[in-house]
């Protein structure tokens, strides 16, 4: 299997630094990056840490949770996946990602609402990206829309 790589140089020190972030793999993007970009209600035009796990999450869980409905049978039509993702004090010092809110909604056939949410629980229990956010609370909120 591949391995992906992302680069970030930095310049300047702690609070007045800057930086940028390349995808480097796939060349797709370069993002801007700063500490007080990051802790700032508004963080126009940067990104965050957190923002790129956030992609990085619904991205995978589309990805985990798309087979595992197809694995049970039902054919999924769509799906509209947010991460939120929650940064904040670390009681044991410094800072730390507190937590991860999964929200879903999709459309699929040939499951009801129970399956769906059951179906949804599994990708997250499954989706790589889950897996090495272990030691990060990642709650689920999973609807089946109809059309």
């Amino acid at each position: 299997m591949p391995t992906r790589t992302a680069r970030t140089a930095w310049d300047g020190g702690f609070q007045d630094g800057t930086g940028q972030v390349e995808l480097t793999s796939s060349g797709a993007a370069t993002f801007d990056v700063s500490w007080p970009k990051r802790v700032a209600d508004d963080n126009h035009d940067t990104t965050t840490p957190e923002e790129l796990v956030g992609a990085a999450h619904s991205a995978c869980f589309s990805m985990a949770f798309s087979k595992v409905l197809e694995d049970s049978g039902a054919t999924p039509r769509s799906l509209d996946v947010t991460a939120d993702v929650s940064f904040g004090p670390d009681p044991n010092g410094g800072m730390k990602i507190t937590g991860i809110k999964l929200t879903v909604r999709g459309e699929a056939e040939g499951i009801d609402a129970a399956g769906f949410e059951e179906a949804a629980q599994a990708a997250k229990a499954g989706c790589p990206v889950s897996k090495a956010l272990t030691g990060v609370d990642i709650t689920l909120d999973a609807t089946l829309e109809t059309a």
